[in-house]
């Protein structure tokens, strides 16, 4: 167990590599010189000039690589182009907001789907199971800007119940963490159903059922028990998506977090802060990866035992 573990860290460290790489890599060779485009095109090009060389953007694109790396290692992500800040400070001040967005989102897409997943699979084939299963379809399908923009229309503009937008209260993350949230549960709620269903025809929960076990008995200490395995796998995966930043949903709330940063980054050509997001968001992800691998590993014994 042990071993698989490092194995899959050392897959981790190498993929964040591979990824700062293309990430450095993709913004170099872009066309133009990012100095240039942030000082304007009136700038006097002996000017440009000196701000690349002192910026080190006129050496090979591999020793800046390792020098930014080497910046990364200890937490050092260069200096905002466009805010005038460390890198670092502004991840860590909009990581805040995206971290309680993310929190929320996460806490409304698990309960609502396990709980209509559990319902649809008891019910199976009923009203109440095609209501569900149809909602949850609903969430899958819809983008993430459509929902978010009808909750904003009806909820905020219309009855106004919330915020349209920001973040001055905790009433300003509910409808963002509903619109982001919304799809996950979908996902949820189908995987429970689908898990659920076929562990109860099993041949050990038939035997539960024979010892005189209830219904709920058999469905909380028996079935769920088990189907919950996938479930919580999908879900370090949904935590580690949300907390790398929801772009879209951040940016049509106007919260200040990842996603939005990046989306700034992008518009003024900040190569420091787009990197720093970036990197940061894929070293989110591939830490959600890990944490969900080893707790597949952890709560199932079948895999122990192969490893």
């Amino acid at each position: 167990m042990l071993h698989n573990a490092l194995q899959r860290l050392l897959q981790s460290i190498l993929v964040l590599l591979g990824c700062a790489l293309m990430i450095f890599i993709m913004l170099r060779i872009i066309p133009g010189n990012p100095i240039a485009v942030l000082m304007g095109e009136h700038a006097d090009t002996a000017v440009i000039e000196r701000m690349t060389a002192e910026l080190g953007l006129d050496q090979p694109v591999l020793i800046q690589f390792f020098r930014y790396i080497g910046g990364a290692l200890r937490g050092d992500f260069g200096t905002s182009y466009s805010l005038g800040k460390p890198v670092s400070a502004l991840i860590a001040s909009a990581f805040v907001n995206t971290l309680i967005l993310a929190l929320m989102a996460a806490l409304f897409a698990w309960v609502l789907g396990v709980i209509s997943g559990i319902i649809a699979a008891v019910k199976k084939n009923s009203i109440l199971d095609h209501l569900f299963m149809g909602a949850s379809l609903l969430g899958v399908s819809m983008p993430v800007f459509m929902t978010a923009m009808l909750l904003q229309y009806f909820l905020s503009f219309r009855l106004k119940w919330f915020p349209i937008a920001g973040t001055d209260s905790l009433a300003g993350f509910l409808l963002p963490a509903v619109a982001l949230g919304w799809n996950s549960a979908g996902s949820v709620a189908r995987l429970v159903r689908s898990t659920l269903l076929e562990i109860l025809e099993e041949d050990y929960i038939d035997t539960a059922r024979a010892k005189g076990r209830g219904q709920l008995g058999v469905l909380v200490l028996h079935a769920l028990r088990n189907a919950m395995l996938p479930v919580i796998t999908m879900m370090a995966i949904q935590l580690s998506g949300l907390l790398s930043g929801a772009v879209i949903t951040e940016t049509i709330f106007a919260i200040n977090g990842i996603g939005r940063l990046a989306v700034q980054a992008i518009s003024a050509r900040d190569i420091p802060l787009l990197q720093g997001t970036v990197l940061f968001s894929a070293a989110i992800v591939i830490i959600g990866n890990f944490i969900a691998d080893s707790l597949y590993n952890v709560l199932d014994p079948r895999i122990r035992r192969r490893g």
